[in-house]
């Protein structure tokens, strides 16, 4: 069979699939509950991939992409689903150097609660914050867009604010609730995060949104936005608390270094990291990571004394917190996720063999 794009989505809705690869020489794959399964049927060929680029890619989008080698934008496909789509230029098996490719990530209709996500209500309490710096990171594809896009889901659902979202494509898209809602893309609406964001501190917001913090400009814009009164998310590519704050830190010059550890300990909020796993009945969980600034975690950071981070995380359950591993070993003992999950994703997977098998594992 040869495929139309509205069939293969129709698939990818119709199966519950994360992605959609559509490659040459390599018939389109589905990545379902984390495995690539290909559809049934010829390889794509590169006239199809090209059409298919052509079919749904905006005009100054395709400038970029014929320009750059690549582009991302988002992409709604009627009223059944919206996918994140990245194309890009790639050589296909046979040397064609004018072949394409895409991936386009499906978003759920249908924001998740926070208890859907598995956070507690302790979480609900940071989003009431007036000020500071939230931090949700992970790997790509841990489901860090989703965690945001439900806490800001939250926010709007229950408090008066302005929410403005920066993000490189808008994926989510948020009605107007009790907020006023504001989203910005970059390359269509701004040029750049920082940019946005500076614009951002002269539209009267409450909260800002930047969909990643990219480049040193953006963080510190990001980090001084937070200081000045406003509440501010953000992503980073991370996982752990510490390591975290040692990405930010080493971001910067070297004699900036303590001054940027001082405004961290000072504004950070939270860093809530996290891993997407295969359930072992099929779908994904989420496993979390959440550290909650305390004073004695300020000092930490502002000591550079990051790598006690988990020990101070470990201590601080009754405000909310956990490590990665604890929340990791706590599904495979409540039948979640199987143990090989939990060491695949460990932050330190000796130890989380240890007491796997200390509890039968």
């Amino acid at each position: 069979m040869n495929y139309t794009l509205t069939e293969l989505l129709d698939l990818v809705v119709q199966e519950k699939a994360s992605d959609l690869h559509l490659h040459v020489d390599q018939a389109p794959v589905l990545r379902i509950s984390g495995s690539m399964l290909p559809v049934d049927g010829p390889k794509l060929t590169p006239a199809e991939t090209e059409a298919f680029v052509k079919e749904i890619t905006p005009e100054h989008h395709l400038k970029r992409l014929q320009e750059s080698g690549g582009c991302d934008f988002g992409f709604s496909f009627g009223a059944k689903a919206r996918f994140r789509v990245s194309c890009f230029k790639a050589r296909s098996g046979n040397g064609d150097e004018n072949a394409y490719g895409i991936v386009l990530r499906q978003i759920p209709n249908n924001m998740f609660s926070l208890e859907k996500l598995g956070l507690s209500d302790k979480v609900k309490s940071l989003l009431r914050r007036q000020r500071g710096l939230i931090l949700v990171t992970g790997p790509t594809g841990s489901g860090k867009t989703t965690t945001l896009a439900s806490m800001l889901n939250w926010i709007n659902e229950n408090e008066e604010r302005h929410i403005i979202t920066i993000e490189d494509p808008i994926e989510y898209f948020h009605d107007h609730k009790r907020s006023v809602v504001t989203q910005r893309e970059i390359g269509r609406d701004v040029g750049s995060f920082s940019e946005a964001i500076r614009a951002a501190l002269r539209q009267d917001p409450d909260i800002i949104l930047v969909g990643e913090m990219r480049d040193l400009e953006t963080i510190t814009a990001a980090v001084s936005a937070a200081e000045t009164g406003h509440l501010v998310f953000a992503t980073l590519h991370t996982t752990g608390a510490a390591r975290t704050v040692d990405r930010i830190v080493d971001a910067f010059p070297a004699d900036t270094k303590e001054q940027i550890r001082m405004q961290l300990a000072s504004s950070l909020v939270a860093v809530i990291s996290q891993v997407l796993c295969r359930r072992k009945n099929g779908g994904r969980v989420a496993g979390y990571e959440i550290m909650i600034n305390t004073d004695s975690a300020a000092a930490l950071i502002r000591d550079n004394k990051t790598y006690r981070i988990t020990s101070e995380i470990q201590t601080g359950g009754a405000l909310g917190m956990r490590t990665l591993d604890g929340h990791l070993l706590s599904l495979v003992s409540d039948g979640v996720i199987d143990a090989s999950e939990a060491i695949t994703y460990a932050q330190v997977p000796d130890e989380m063999r240890q007491k796997l098998r200390e509890i039968g594992y």
